[in-house]
């Protein structure tokens, strides 16, 4: 089997794996390598940038080389290879996931009970939840759920399509990198700086992706595009800025503006102003949806690139060794004719 089909199959399956079954409570892959990758930070730690890119280099090549020994031990099997794709994406893919603790978190703002909201809130973003009241925690949870769609799943997806199971594995290792320590905390602002720069490059092009299929998806298509064109730039992240842009477009409502982490104060440009409102409790379940469709569409996309790409390297190698594709005419060679000079061949 193609390596292209195997990604097809094994995507799709690990994507319905996450829908069906969620993150484990257990024994999850991503939880064991953020053990890992802590106490090579307990290592190497110094406040310098070679040290931390050392850190960033150790942990992400051993995610991905792992990986890539993995793919290359089960490749004559194609089933095993489906199975390893099908299990790499199930455990670096968590849509279910940020789903639930949105929706979680959703259903206490909408039974007026805060202090659960805020409790809950940290399971989802690293804001300090005491500070914000259930507005503030609403439009958290909304650019959230925005930023982990192309975190969570459409970046994983697109580094699967052009990497495989190494891709899925790389990709997941360094945004878990720098969620651990690309903070501009004064311990880690220079040992976090490889891993925040790596995921920024790593994540470019999915949440570009993403951009454009909330644009598709979310119900306002030009007011999406619009804050996508007029904001995006303004957010200080280059992968979230799109992302949240669009998706406050799609959805009507404004994101950014002041907000806390661990009792640092950050200022952040409004999204979607000109053309939205103020986000309310009810808006996270709709953010939900949208991501949701937003990584279905993303999975198409991927498989159809996939294979697209695996389609045009197979005839621009037909044609440089002169090999005529499957069913394509030889030149030279007249066809037999068939009934009433038709020139095709009768069944």
């Amino acid at each position: 089997m193609r390596a292209d089909r195997i990604f097809a199959y094994g995507a799709a399956a690990g994507l319905i794996g996450d829908l069906l079954l969620g993150d484990p409570r257990r024994g999850h892959p991503v939880a064991a390598f953020g053990r890992a990758a802590a106490g090579v930070e307990r290592r190497l730690w110094h406040d310098h940038r070679g040290w931390g890119a050392l850190h960033t280099l150790v942990c992400a090549g051993a995610a991905a080389g792992g990986a890539a020994l993995a793919a290359r031990a089960v490749r004559r099997s194609p089933a095993a290879s489906v199975a390893l794709t099908a299990a790499t994406t199930w455990s670096v893919v968590g849509g279910t996931s940020l789903g639930r603790e949105a929706r979680a978190i959703g259903g206490a703002l909408e039974a007026g009970d805060l202090a659960l909201a805020r409790e809950r809130l940290p399971h989802l973003c690293g804001r300090d939840p005491q500070s914000l009241d259930a507005p503030q925690i609403a439009r958290a949870v909304v650019e959230s759920v925005a930023e982990n769609t192309s975190d969570a799943v459409v970046g994983a997806l697109v580094w699967g399509a052009l990497a495989g199971v190494p891709g899925l594995a790389g990709f997941r290792a360094v945004n878990t990198l720098d969620a651990m320590v690309g903070h501009k905390s004064p311990r880690l602002r220079r040992y976090g700086w490889a891993s925040a720069r790596l995921d920024d490059l790593a994540g470019w092009p999915g949440a570009r992706l993403t951009a454009l299929l909330a644009v598709a998806a979310g119900g306002r298509p030009g007011d999406a595009l619009h804050a996508w064109r007029a904001d995006a730039a303004k957010h200080p992240s280059p992968n979230a800025g799109p992302v949240e842009a669009a998706f406050a477009g799609a959805l009507g409502v404004r994101l950014g503006g002041t907000l806390a982490y661990g009792g640092r104060v950050e200022h952040r440009p409004v999204l979607n102003g000109e053309r939205g409102r103020a986000v309310e409790g009810a808006d996270i379940e709709r953010a939900v949806r949208l991501s949701r469709r937003v990584g279905a569409l993303a999975l198409g996309v991927c498989v159809a690139g996939r294979l697209g790409a695996a389609l045009a390297v197979r005839r621009i190698g037909a044609r440089r060794t002169g090999v005529p594709r499957t069913g394509a005419r030889v030149i030279g060679v007249r066809p037999a004719a068939g009934p009433r000079g038709t020139g095709r061949r009768s069944s």
